[in-house]
């Protein structure tokens, strides 16, 4: 029965679907009311809305959790193109046109826009939106219902704001009937959310809520008094005498406007506000689905463009992607956009059927399940967590919450947009490019590698790289991840690389810029190891070459490389200025963990880095006939050679009885004299960590050995690290980290047994 589906849909999912459509239609049935009022548009628009943004744009959505409808955040701009425009008829004319902006719109994929949305400000509206419903809702659950439901703004239209509102309750404006109905509704949420059975159950706590309310409606209305709920403090849906009355509430558009001017600037408007909220609130919603399914933004302006023609048809206020309902429709367990559906179909029956049933319910019980909400949106797990990401996530946050709360939806992401876009600037000016520093083996370089869009924003950045670059300084623009530079940084690159770097005798070179910008490359500098710069210098700077290279690259910064440029510049000869000895561990590349190029280096790689004829042979080669200044023996943490060489000793076996392998012994021999036997019958006792703390010391004492091996092995060798000629050191590279620690203090090596051939 689990893979049971009808048409493609797992029929598993319907129970979570049916009882998430019921949750939001209850949550959504005075919302669409309340926003009504709110604009001063016929009640019956806002449940047209609802309507046509369950069914019409819940059919053709590609969201699973989105849920549309009538939005406060467009409250204000309803009521200020109703009066421009002179009627609700013709408003409804703009309502119809902009819905075929946004059509078009979806059409040409203006949703990918979406793309763009700072994710502080997207998480900014959803904590904005749980305090606004708490703070909102408190004076609904005590019976204070002066302020529509779905009035966001901070300032209400009775003149009040949100403060002030909860300020009157506390006055003693409060009914004790609602109030008892809003604080039960509250315990009970909370309660059943807590206890297991009742969270599983297929009941869900709203729907008690609701019936709790209703009983305690009947029950106080028998009692009569001052708790008796007035219909001031219940649902409030148009009846209609028949269904044939029902048709007289909508409402179709003036098409005689159609010539007025006016009409095509509310429309336009309509469209644009409508598709920048529906975007935000679909990534909102998008953020909150435990599943991270991505709604197709574009295909959800078409949608959203259709539910605005149909609504602009019957009589419908603009619809939007909702974020309070898309959220409540989320918490319900929502699995599909079956939910969403089903809501609107609820609401139909209700206005339809059953008006007078549904005025039974109490705005406080409503309210309760609203509230619940808010604090599952305003979590403090979520501002901790923007917290912990740092100011510039941290700050555009808190100023979009601060500014959806005391102003209204649209201009608080308005102000959050644009706080954000600063923040991005700021960046852009203070970091546009990525700046490294090389020390090379013919002086150090200074590597300007551009990000890949360059704006003008960032030539006060870049012109001050330029003005800090010392006289004597090899400068290296690299261009070669960049899809785009502006004309004013174009010219301040070829002024400075013509004019002003060379009269401060700065040597400018050039990569990677694209054809058109008519910047052709030329390295003004040797990037790779020639025989000239090979002999002029000295094993100390090949050491600090070779530590900073493995600093970049443990920290990040590995220098972007023309490796195709080193190719053709070493097929004729070759010239590196170290041979390193290394284990044959994938984990250890040493070009990559030293950060450099072709021909820098010789590399010789044998398990364990031991020393044999053969190895030693190489780097006697490197050394004495090619000219290399320094050996470098690198070994690692957590190698296998040296594991397996202490299991070895450990267990009195050999190689060969073991592996089978006839060749291993031979590496194995080199490594047993760095193993402190002593320690090693205390190996079955150890733990995990004390374990590999003792082979990591042993894969040390291995390196220094073989450090030790290849000056007493190898006469030539010996005789040119006395003469200072050449060095030989050892480093071990951590495989957890990519740092390695250098090994130039003799007095710091371990003891270990010496081979016999010492």
């Amino acid at each position: 029965m689990s893979d049971a589906r009808l048409s493609g849909y797992p029929l598993t999912y319907l129970p979570r679907d049916l009882t998430a459509g019921l949750v939001v239609f209850l949550v959504a049935l005075p919302l669409c009311l309340g926003i009504a009022l709110a604009s001063g548009a016929p009640l019956f628009s806002g449940l047209v809305s609802g309507i046509i943004g369950g069914i019409v744009v819940g059919s053709i959505s590609g969201s699973s959790t989105s849920v549309s409808g009538p939005a406060a955040g467009l409250t204000a701009i309803v009521i200020a193109q109703i009066a421009a425009l002179g009627s609700f008829e013709a408003f409804l004319l703009a309502v119809m046109l902009g819905g075929v902006i946004q059509i078009v719109l979806g059409i040409v994929k203006a949703g990918s826009l979406s793309a763009f949305f700072p994710s502080s400000v997207i998480k900014g509206l959803l904590a904005a939106i749980g305090v606004i419903l708490i703070l909102k809702q408190i004076p609904h659950v005590v019976g204070h219902d002066s302020d529509p439901e779905g009035e966001m703004s901070f300032t209400q239209p009775d003149k009040q704001n949100t403060f002030s509102e909860i300020l009157t309750v506390f006055e003693g404006d409060i009914h004790y009937g609602a109030a008892v109905v809003g604080i039960s509704s509250i315990v009970l949420l909370v309660f059943w959310n807590r206890i297991k059975m009742l969270k599983n159950s297929v009941i869900p706590g709203p729907l008690m809520v609701v019936l709790l309310g209703v009983s305690l409606h009947i029950l106080f209305q028998r009692t009569g008094g001052p708790w008796a709920i007035e219909a001031s403090h219940l649902v409030q849906i148009p009846v209609a005498e028949s269904a044939s009355d029902l048709l007289t509430f909508l409402t179709h558009p003036d098409f005689s406007q159609i010539a007025n001017p006016a009409i095509y600037v509310a429309a336009v408007t309509i469209a644009i506000v409508a598709s920048l909220e529906t975007l935000l609130n679909l990534e909102a919603v998008d953020k909150l689905d435990p599943e991270n399914r991505n709604s197709p933004s574009s295909r959800e302006l078409i949608a959203q463009g259709v539910g605005n023609v149909t609504a602009g048809m019957i009589g419908g206020l603009p619809v939007t992607s909702v974020i309070v309902r898309g959220s409540v429709n989320v918490n319900s367990g929502a699995k599909t956009k079956l939910s969403c559906i089903f809501h609107g179909i609820l609401l139909l029956i209700a206005v339809a059927l059953i008006p007078v049933y549904m005025n039974m319910i109490p705005l406080a019980a409503l309210a309760a399940i609203l509230l619940v909400t808010g604090f599952k949106l305003a979590s403090p797990a979520l501002f901790r967590q923007m917290w912990s990401e740092g100011r510039y996530q941290f700050l555009p946050f808190m100023i979009t919450l601060l500014s959806i709360v005391f102003t209204d939806l649209l201009i608080g992401i308005l102000i959050g947009l644009g706080v954000s876009l600063l923040f991005i600037l700021n960046s852009s000016l203070r970091q546009p490019i990525r700046r490294i520093v090389e020390t090379h083996a013919g002086g150090d370089v200074l590597h300007v590698e551009l990000a890949n869009q360059v704006s003008f924003l960032n030539r006060a950045a870049l012109d001050t790289v330029f003005n800090d670059a010392p006289p004597g300084t090899n400068m290296l623009i690299d261009a070669s991840s960049t899809d785009y530079i502006d004309p004013d940084i174009l010219s301040l690159i070829q002024e400075f690389k013509d004019k002003i770097g060379p009269a401060r005798k700065v040597k400018v070179s050039l990569r990677g810029f694209r054809k058109k910008y008519q910047l052709n490359d030329e390295i003004q500098f040797a990037d790779y190891s020639t025989r000239e710069l090979k002999d002029r210098i000295t094993p100390d700077q090949v050491l600090q070459i070779l530590r900073e290279g493995n600093e970049r690259f443990y920290t990040g910064n590995r220098l972007s490389r023309d490796l195709g440029h080193q190719v053709n510049a070493t097929a004729g000869e070759q010239n590196p200025l170290a041979v390193v000895l290394s284990c044959i561990d994938s984990r250890v590349p040493a070009e990559l963990v030293l950060d450099l190029g072709i021909g820098d280096i010789f590399s010789v790689r044998v398990a364990g880095n031991v020393i044999g004829n053969k190895s030693l042979g190489s780097i006697e080669y490197g050394v004495a006939v090619v000219g290399v200044k320094l050996v470098l023996v690198l070994g690692h943490t957590r190698c296998g050679a040296v594991t397996s060489t202490v299991e070895l000793m450990c267990e009195d076996d050999n190689a060969l009885q073991v592996t089978g392998c006839s060749h291993l012994e031979s590496i194995v021999n080199e490594i047993a004299p760095c193993v402190d036997e002593e320690s090693c019958s205390e190996i079955p006792r150890m733990s995990q960590d004390e374990k590999e703390r003792f082979i990591d010391e042993t894969a040390r004492r291995n390196v220094c050995r073989s450090v030790y091996e290849i000056k007493a092995r190898s006469e030539v060798l010996r005789n040119l690290v006395d003469a200072g000629k050449v060095m030989v050191v050892g480093a071990l590279y951590d495989v957890k980290s990519g740092k390695m620690e250098f090994l130039t203090d003799p007095s710091a090596e371990p003891e270990y047994e010496q081979s016999p051939q010492a």
